[in-house]
């Protein structure tokens, strides 16, 4: 075992103030302490289907809407960010839940279309359109989120040349962050959106042959601190509201974002979603007094599919190497690179990591766990605490896969199977 070791072995549940542990996983359990998907054992799901395998609970799927429908006051919508995962079949479950997809490529623009979605009830947005997405998006109905002048110039002329008016909102840059985010997306100097200090010029030379929707702000993502997000929220609103001021026709829509966060490594908890309803029933009864004709929408990606996500690996070895544990799976950095560090993290933490057959089992042996690729890279994660008996064909159960997985991951490296992807 490495030198740290012996410190993180003392982290366990015969001790749990020693150190900080993961939140506990949300699953259901079989009377063995099996993890279950869908009602199914993962073992015999990672079995029947084979590994490595991305399955995504539909049950959990369906109560993280709800806990966020009794957020929101009657007529706030909640839009899905397609970008956290766009399986298919996902999309079809979640087409009828929510009340609209955002999407940021023409691909996804497909997707959302194909789960039913069309209209003002899209959102594309993304700091790099080009001319044939554009086109598309004024074909399907969608609403254009507007990065640049530059990109308000091309639509305008795209609309012009195809004889159909495109409805277009102007995507802000706000003059604050979203503090203690894992990534800003606002604030400062910024690829996206137009800085909300330029807007008013923008606004003043609307392009004919443009529909003015309204305004787009998304500050920041995978936020912790639920006073965080309600301040953001609050301060969104009250941007989009003064800027309407000097809009060229009334806004059909503003779209203050999420940022709403997931609970990835030891010591971090689920967000306190109670400051953001209040914040949510405040900002809703102004936005009815003053802009009744205007809807109001939130959208979250992440947040209601990430924790219901886990990434199945099965072990083919184990070995032992200079005093440290290693397993090595089926399953690497190549299927799932957020797990293994390298898709956004400073410093590198890991994921909460199961064995399928016994979430109960006492976690007293810490390892690494590697995939099979030839690079020092695929590690998915560093000091994985796991009972110690886990053995060659044993499956691991990665946590908080549901978002940015399969779709955020090189599959093309080394030529390796993809991971095979499930709602269950």
């Amino acid at each position: 075992m490495t030198d740290r070791a012996p410190a993180r072995l003392a982290a366990t549940r015969a001790d749990p103030d020693a150190a900080p542990a993961h939140a506990p996983p949300l699953f259901a359990k079989d009377a063995h302490g099996g993890l279950l998907l869908g009602g199914e054992p993962a073992t015999a799901l990672a079995s029947r289907i084979g590994t490595p395998l991305y399955a995504v609970d539909a049950r959990m799927v369906r109560e993280r809407v709800t806990h966020v429908r009794k957020l929101l006051p009657d007529g706030v919508r909640l839009h899905y960010a397609i970008k956290a995962n766009p399986m298919p079949d996902l999309l079809h479950l979640l087409a009828p839940l929510v009340d609209g997809f955002d999407i940021a490529s023409a691909g996804e623009l497909q997707l959302a279309l194909d789960a039913g979605h069309r209209g003002a009830d899209l959102g594309f947005a993304g700091p790099g359109k080009r001319d044939d997405e554009l086109r598309e998006a004024i074909g399907a109905g969608a609403v254009v989120n507007v990065e640049s002048p530059g990109e308000l110039a091309r639509l305008a002329a795209i609309a012009q040349d195809s004889g159909r008016r495109a409805l277009a909102a102007l995507r802000i840059n706000p003059d604050f962050e979203l503090r203690q985010s894992g990534m800003r997306m606002g604030g400062g100097a910024q690829v996206f959106g137009i800085d909300a200090e330029q807007v008013p010029e923008v606004l003043a030379a609307w392009p004919s042959g443009l529909d003015f929707a309204g305004f787009h702000i998304y500050a920041g993502s995978q936020n912790l601190n639920g006073d965080q997000v309600a301040d953001a929220l609050r301060r969104s609103h009250a941007l989009c509201a003064r800027l309407a001021s000097s809009a060229p026709a009334a806004p059909q829509v503003f779209n203050l974002g999420g940022g709403l966060g997931i609970p990835y490594f030891a010591g971090e908890q689920r967000i306190d979603t109670a400051p953001i309803a209040s914040a949510i029933a405040s900002i809703a009864a102004a936005h009815r007094h003053a802009f009744p004709d205007t809807a109001l929408v939130l959208e979250m990606g992440r947040y209601l599919v990430g924790e219901a996500g886990v990434f199945l690996t099965r072990v083919l070895d184990r070995k032992r190497s200079r005093g440290r544990e290693f397993l090595v799976c089926d399953g690497g950095m190549h299927q799932h690179l957020a797990a293994s560090g390298n898709f956004g993290q400073v410093i590198r933490r890991d994921y909460p990591v199961w064995l399928a057959r016994d979430l109960r089992a006492e976690p007293n042996t810490a390892f690494t766990v590697c995939g099979p690729l030839c690079t020092p890279l695929d590690v998915l994660a560093r000091e994985a605490l796991l009972p110690d008996d886990v053995q060659p064909g044993d499956v691991l159960a990665i946590g908080q896969s549901g978002a940015y997985g399969a779709s955020a991951s090189p599959a093309a490296f080394l030529s390796h199977p993809a991971a095979g992807q499930l709602l269950v």
